[in-house]
């Protein structure tokens, strides 16, 4: 809740700070400072939980949500990817569900990439 809590007050300092201009004043954009800003937050974002949370978490449904965090985020970011990165969806589902299984039999990560890759530029082939 502090990092959601913490992106909004900073979203919205910036957002006063520096406003975007109107639509009909054609200003550059400074994509410099949009850069520095987008830095600021995704440093503070990191940083400050660390700093300000100075106990051990003992709460399980606390510790199990952080312990999945960085797990589904990484799915998040590489669903979409996989299914649009082929040609053939088809292919590419075929493809998820074998690296689907390998994981979930705790073949090793490159195994499972160099087998699903291969399964679907074999089935891209042939299609």
């Amino acid at each position: 809740m502090k990092v959601i809590i913490l992106t909004v007050v900073i979203s919205g300092v910036a957002a006063v700070l520096f406003p975007l201009p109107d639509e009909e004043k054609e200003e550059e954009h400074n994509i410099y400072l949009y850069i520095l800003v987008m830095a600021a937050v995704t440093y503070l974002i990191r940083v400050l939980p660390l700093t300000l949370i100075k106990k051990e978490i003992k709460n399980k449904t606390v510790r199990s949500f952080l312990f999945y965090v960085p797990y589904v985020t990484l799915a998040v970011m590489t669903f979409p990817a996989i299914l649009t990165a082929s040609n053939s969806m088809v292919a590419a589902g075929i493809g998820f569900v074998v690296a689907l299984i390998l994981a979930w039999r705790r073949t090793s990560m490159f195994v499972v990439s160099l087998v699903s890759c291969a399964i679907v530029y074999i089935l891209e082939l042939f299609m």
